[in-house]
């Protein structure tokens, strides 16, 4: 008796091949069997008019903080994710001095925007090394299987201290120390190395990532001391500003390295077809034999604004910051006061780089239920106050006061220069990208794009009103085996015997990512967005649902994964 039969179902099997009906049967976690399935199973899931496919694997999430403390690693599993990569963007916990958490906790709260409260009282520090935090996370189970990064902040301050923060040069002799660190975490079982190159990644109080501007003999000195290492890739995420010369030092690390490189790549308005040369050139390195990738997103980068989450239309002026302080439902019985209303109507932000982030009114668009994530310039505040002749500013005021003041705003920042997807379109079909950076996990306070892996099923494939779609099986092996097999998982993304038994079960008629909304269970009361999804009927985790039809099954199949992991 097989432990699970999925029977009837429409496989799409990760390998991009024509979807085909048949049973799969599940035995000790692996599948055993697909096609038609005799006997019976110890649970059996009836899929007739379901399509069935591998479970989704995200490249590039940031649950290296509630991994600590939680077994549900949610949004993500909630939205088909059955294994996850943490570790992104040079940030994380681990390694780590006693000494140096308020650093690590300081850059995670800017960078990553996860209230320090929620760090402070969340965190158990039961390490200091990075296997030793490996350790930790593998006595925990949880609904999906997490693997890890070692992070180049953590390294930098836990072999600099203050130093490092401060972002001075480091000596020969500190970036050998990097690199025997950055070895042993891969060694222990991380999957890769991170690194930051952004501006944007900075403290709350506004000091930049201390990688920023790490020079190429610190970097070099890392890669090479991975060289040799059968295991992992280097993840980075860079401004490019300087292009040509940034981009050559990339591939010259890849080279000294020997390890796959995987690069953030999204589209700017100030330089709207650079990603383009950045993905030609990833393309030569990979022809020239050094691996490398770029990583998308299936729609755009951007925020949500409300009264009740971290930004809003009005944030930095003057009358509406005075209200900072008060609870969110006696903020919101403030704002319905007309006299106050008329006064932040009335005012403008002094920072005119947070002004145009959060009330540039042509790009500022409602979020409706379901939400789109492809709005036309027609459903921007913009237009709809020249049609309704009003102010844009009074109009977004009235609409984030509707629902008790909990409505949501959606900003486009980037891959949406031309106002719509067929960027996107262009950088998911690119031979030389992955899909990823959803963030799960990070910028808690104004995105949840944990999802965004789901829109690739939703939007892309039967949704999408202005523009050509993909077919499923393309879809659902760019979520599935492509980025299982870019991160070395190689165990998993395929519906095939001898393979990982990570399975969703989905009603793709009924599919749809749900309007995002605010909860306040992290530690400390800590609030965050989640965004869940109607249509998965089950997830399923090493042959073991995790949740049917949303509803959590009490199961804890997930583990970490230490290692990367062969063919069957």
């Amino acid at each position: 008796m097989a432990d699970l039969i999925i029977r009837n179902g429409t496989i799409v099997d990760g390998t991009g091949g024509q979807p085909f009906e048949a049973d799969i049967a599940v035995d000790n976690g692996k599948i055993v069997a697909v096609g038609k399935v005799s006997g019976r199973g110890a649970e059996e899931i009836d899929a007739k008019g379901k399509i069935v496919t591998p479970g989704f694997v995200d490249p590039h999430s940031h649950y290296d903080a509630q991994a600590t403390w939680s077994s549900r690693i949610t949004p993500s599993s909630w939205n088909g994710v059955t294994t996850t990569l943490i570790g992104n963007c040079g940030v994380g916990f681990a390694p780590c001095r006693p000494e140096q958490r308020d650093m690590l906790v300081r850059l995670m709260e800017g960078v990553e925007d996860i209230p320090e409260p929620v760090l402070t009282e969340g965190l158990p520090w039961n390490w200091q090394s990075f296997p030793e935090y490996l350790d930790a996370l593998e006595s925990r189970p949880y609904d999906l299987d997490v693997a890890t990064q070692v992070p180049h902040a953590a390294v930098r301050v836990f072999v600099m201290g203050k130093r490092g923060v401060d972002r001075e040069p480091a000596t020969e002799a500190e970036g050998l120390a990097m690199a025997r660190l950055a070895a042993e975490g891969i060694q222990a079982g991380a999957l890769g190395f991170s690194t930051s190159r952004t501006i944007n990644h900075k403290t709350k109080a506004g000091a930049h990532i201390p990688t920023l501007d790490a020079d190429e003999a610190e970097l070099s000195a890392i890669a090479r001391g991975l060289r040799g290492i059968d295991a992992g890739w280097m993840q980075v995420i860079s401004d490019f500003d300087d292009a040509e010369p940034e981009f050559a030092m990339l591939r010259r690390l890849v080279g000294q390295s020997g390890r796959p490189m995987a690069i953030t790549i999204l589209q700017r308005d100030a330089k709207p077809e650079e990603w383009r040369r950045i993905t030609g050139w990833i393309a030569e390195a990979n022809d020239a034999g050094l691996p490398m990738l770029g990583q998308v997103l299936t729609r755009p980068t951007g925020i949500l604004l409300g009264f009740e989450i971290s930004q809003n239309p009005f944030l930095g002026r003057p009358s509406y910051d005075a209200l900072g302080g008060l609870p969110f439902e006696q903020r919101v019985a403030a704002l319905r006061d007309p006299a106050l209303r008329a006064r932040i109507l009335q005012e403008r932000c002094p920072d005119a780089s947070l002004e145009r982030r959060v009330s540039r009114w042509d790009r500022i668009f409602p979020l409706n239920d379901p939400p789109n994530y492809e709005p036309t310039p027609a459903d921007s505040i913009a237009a709809r106050a020249e049609r309704e002749g009003r102010d844009p500013a009074d109009l977004a005021y009235d609409i984030l006061l509707e629902n008790n003041g909990k409505t949501i705003l959606y900003r486009p920042l980037s891959n949406y220069t031309y106002g719509n997807l067929d960027t996107v379109h262009d950088m998911l079909t690119h031979k030389a990208t992955i899909v990823g950076l959803g963030d799960g996990g990070a910028h808690v306070g104004i995105l949840c794009d944990s999802s965004a892996i789901g829109t690739m099923l939703t939007h892309w494939t039967r949704d999408r009103r202005v523009g050509p779609k993909f077919g499923l099986p393309w879809a659902v092996k760019r979520i599935t085996r492509d980025s299982a097999v870019a991160i070395g998982l190689n165990d998993r993304g395929i519906l095939a015997p001898g393979y990982k038994a990570d399975i969703n079960v989905i009603d793709y008629d009924r599919l749809q990512l749900n309007t995002p909304e605010v909860v306040y269970d992290l530690p400390a009361g800590g609030r965050r967005l989640i965004q869940t999804a109607a249509g998965y009927e089950a997830t399923i985790v090493s042959g073991v649902p995790v949740y049917r039809e949303g509803v959590a099954t009490g199961a804890l199949p997930g583990r970490l994964v230490r290692g990367a992991k062969a063919n069957p």
